[in-house]
């Protein structure tokens, strides 16, 4: 295509951003003041919410899909639903492009000094629980979408905007299930990330519950127990010293460094004058990209059965609570990751560095379905500069829009004809 009439039509796009710049920010406001703290997860109201302005903005095909009750309970939510809204284009010969982002945040907690739902603007930023993760991204996917119809004739193919409400609980009944129900079936996938750089890779994670049995008995007559604290003592020692070694284990993804292990909860016994009878412990341990879920979960179970060997009479039970794979990395030089660093050469002469994360997200149920993905979108360089789950969170104006303009010239370049 002559490199002059892109350049137009590049500009026109970002023209509209700018025109719609505060209907943009009005838009984050008001998912933010839409209570979706999960838990308790009942995201009905958010969900809603969003359906209902996608059709206002002119998505005639905005679609809520509901879960099953029973599936919603089963992960802990009162409520769970997808919401789905389909930009076609003149020529269906092109990709599918799924832009994803999730509207359901954890609790405010406290030590706000703004309102946690009043999406206040201050300081050049836009405060409130969901601001940075990642309704954000929900409201700059969506403008970003709604700037490409001052060109649609000009491009081939479908974007399918998949905002999903359960992401703090996994994301099992969001982009999982739409992607199970079909009905979303992209080629490629764009995730929340952050405004300054391109997640192509990130860790996965394994939660373990180990609970030890022993046998109860009277503090002045111990003899006649079974202490499972005791037991555990033991295992707990043998993890910390296995913790030491992950991090001799390095991954060749720049931005992940080793895997890690956290102890996360413990209980047991059931007074100061017992001897305990059963203590349980949780296990949050970090797989880089390079490992096996199931050999590093061999490797921890052995390790506890062997440590309480020892001890006559013990019980140990140990269950898998999570497991959320790793992704990528998805190739550098790919399409996908391309056009946002050309896109953000030429709006900002800014060089989009191109890395893994330690986190894990909902990348990595597009990624076992073998469609290629990436995180990009409305945030700062670091979780902790946002305060993202914590007080105060917000996201800069200027990221926001930055954002948008980098997502829809990143698209235009992909579906252009």
């Amino acid at each position: 295509m002559n490199h002059s009439i892109v350049e137009k039509e590049k500009q026109l796009i970002l023209n509209e951003i700018e025109e719609k710049k505060w209907d943009l920010i009005m838009f984050l406001q008001q998912l933010v003041s839409v209570p979706s703290d999960n838990p308790p997860g009942n995201c009905k109201a958010i969900a809603e919410f969003t359906k209902s302005k996608l059709e206002q903005l002119g998505f005639r095909d905005s679609k809520l899909y509901e879960v099953p009750g029973a599936d919603a309970n089963r992960i802990g939510m009162e409520y769970a639903a997808n919401v789905v809204a389909y930009e076609e284009f003149n020529s269906l010969d092109g990709p599918e492009i799924t832009l994803n982002s999730h509207g359901d945040v954890v609790p405010p907690g406290t030590g706000w000094t703004v309102d946690p739902y009043g999406g206040e603007v201050k300081d050049n930023s836009l405060f409130g629980r969901g601001a940075a993760v990642s309704k954000s991204d929900i409201a700059s996917f969506t403008y970003a979408v709604l700037a490409l119809r001052k060109i649609s004739d000009k491009l081939r193919g479908k974007l399918s905007l998949a905002f999903t409400f359960d992401e703090e609980t996994g994301g099992e009944l969001g982009p999982k299930w739409l992607l199970e129900h079909q009905l979303i079936q992209p080629d490629l996938a764009i995730c929340p990330g952050f405004s300054h750089s391109i997640i192509n890779a990130h860790n996965g994670c394994l939660h373990l519950e180990v609970k030890i049995k022993g046998k109860l008995a009277h503090a002045a007559e111990p003899f006649h127990g079974i202490d499972a604290l005791e037991a555990m003592t033991d295992v707990l020692q043998a993890l910390y010293t296995y913790r030491r070694v992950l991090a001799h284990k390095k991954s060749a993804i720049e931005g992940i460094e080793s895997p890690t292990m956290v102890i996360g909860l413990i209980s047991g016994g059931i007074n100061t004058n017992v001897v305990p009878d059963k203590c349980t412990i949780r296990i949050d341990r970090r797989l880089i990209p390079e490992e096996d879920p199931k050999l590093v979960e061999d490797e921890i179970r052995n390790l506890i059965e062997l440590n309480v060997q020892s001890h006559n009479g013990i019980e140990v039970e140990i269950s898998n609570v999570l497991l959320a794979k790793s992704f990528g990395p998805v190739e550098k030089n790919s399409s996908l990751i391309q056009s946002f660093v050309n896109n953000a050469k030429l709006l900002y002469n800014e060089e989009l560095p191109v890395h893994g994360s330690p986190l894990y997200t909902d990348a990595r149920h597009f990624y076992e379905a073998d469609i290629p993905v990436i995180l990009f979108g409305a945030g700062p360089k670091t979780l902790l500069e946002a305060n993202g789950h914590r007080a105060d969170e917000h996201v800069k104006i200027e990221d926001l829009v930055r954002a948008t303009k980098i997502v829809a010239l990143s698209l235009y370049d992909l579906l252009k004809k």
